[in-house]
């Protein structure tokens, strides 16, 4: 697709928020060499911002030789930002001020009898009134609030069009909760929420090419280009977990057979775990203590434990092998809770298979590491999508 000059215009502004939220306080004449924009283009946005209320100036730094340079940071205070997990146990809200930095967060809980449409809006609208109460932020501070969805998501109809966990489809998410908070709502997918995290906050901050890898019950592959998030036609770009690994190997949900989630969620950790010992007291009825049994089994050097790692961190690193030959990333990120309770010895396993299936040339200018960041990059990232939204009011 043709960009337009607001779609330019849009991404030159989010590059400049980004790097004001990084290096606040920051000069015009900064902000212009890291961004590589010219100096009048980011006066122009930097002016339309102040003019917002965003941005605030902050004093005045010595030059050299010259006149002393203003210092613009965000204005903190100027507004409030909400981002929303919806994860396949509970839902996560987090309550942010312009610089995106927690305010106050709230956890709602899911239970098996709780996920028809209607019941989760409920908790979604219950943590926002908690968060905002316990906060005191008056409702009309609010910017925004951003809802990432686990499954894909139609962001322009937007629709939750299938969250296969939960058996919903084209479910009108962002209407259920209009009729119930009084804020602007930006529904977006998990996968896309993460990778904003990362571009803007995390591994990837800097960084034009990027892939983000999620390792939950499901698996994705958030990419960004250009420094851009990649998002296909229909916002479903990444959906990597169903990419073959194995030919005529396990059976997904999807209906396909041996697709990279089989091996690398965690029911498909499990599965390996199962077919090494299936009478290993770490498999639990539920898959999240399963894992988190693993991981504490993995600590100790448990042979079983680090057997089944062992032959998870191989499938990640040929699937692995594979992004990086045909995306040719700056940076690959491992995150979400599976990532995150295997951590090093997941990432320590998988290089060997990664040498093993990328190509020399593109593997030597990737680096690949856990996401950095260190309270839930989601609702994070969701709450970025709020502030992008909030300023969409930028004339082209």
């Amino acid at each position: 697709m043709k960009r337009t000059s607001r779609d330019i215009r849009r991404g030159n502004r989010n590059e400049v928020l980004r790097h004001v939220i990084a290096s606040s306080p920051v000069s015009r004449q900064e902000l212009a060499a890291v961004t590589g924009l010219s100096l009048a283009t980011v006066a122009n946005l930097v002016g339309e911002l102040l003019d917002r209320g965003v941005l605030v100036e902050v004093g005045y730094e010595d030059s050299e030789g010259g006149r002393p340079r203003g210092l613009i940071a965000m204005r903190a205070g100027g507004g409030a930002l909400i981002g929303v997990d919806v994860g396949e146990l509970r839902v996560d809200v987090e309550l942010f001020d312009l610089e995106l930095r927690t305010l106050d967060r709230a956890v709602e809980p899911l239970t098996s009898d709780d996920l028809q449409p209607e019941q989760v809006v409920r908790r979604i609208v219950s943590g926002v009134r908690t968060v905002l109460e316990r906060a005191r932020i008056a409702p009309s501070l609010v910017l925004g609030v951003g809802v990432s969805m686990l499954g894909l998501v139609e962001r322009e109809g937007s629709l939750s069009v299938y969250a296969p966990n939960w058996n919903w489809h084209d479910v009108r998410l962002r209407e259920l909760l209009a009729a119930r908070l009084e804020f602007p709502i930006y529904l977006d997918s998990q996968l896309m929420a993460s990778t904003v995290a990362e571009l803007w906050f995390g591994a990837a901050r800097g960084c034009q090419d990027v892939v983000v890898v999620t390792l939950g019950k499901g698996v994705g592959a958030g990419i960004a280009i250009g420094g851009t998030l990649y998002r296909g036609a229909t916002n479903t770009a990444g959906e990597w977990g169903h990419s073959l690994l194995e030919l005529d190997g396990r059976a997904c949900k999807c209906g396909a057979m041996g697709c990279v989630e089989t091996y690398v969620g965690a029911p498909g950790i499990i599965k390996t775990l199962r077919d090494i010992d299936p009478d290993s007291p770490m498999l639990l009825e539920d898959c999240f203590d399963t894992i988190d049994a693993l991981a504490r089994a993995l600590s100790k050097g448990d042979p079983v434990a680090v057997e089944t790692v062992r032959r998870t961190a191989r499938y990640l690193g040929v699937a692995v092998g594979s992004l990086i030959n045909l995306l040719n990333p700056q940076v690959i990120v491992l995150s979400n809770w599976v990532a995150t309770r295997l951590a090093d010895a997941l990432l320590s396993g998988m290089r060997e298979a990664i040498a093993e299936h990328a190509l020399p040339r593109p593997l030597e200018s990737t680096r690949i590491m856990l996401c950095p960041i260190p309270n839930n990059p989601v609702s994070l990232g969701a709450a970025t999508f709020a502030l992008e939204g909030a300023l969409a009011w930028v004339r082209p």
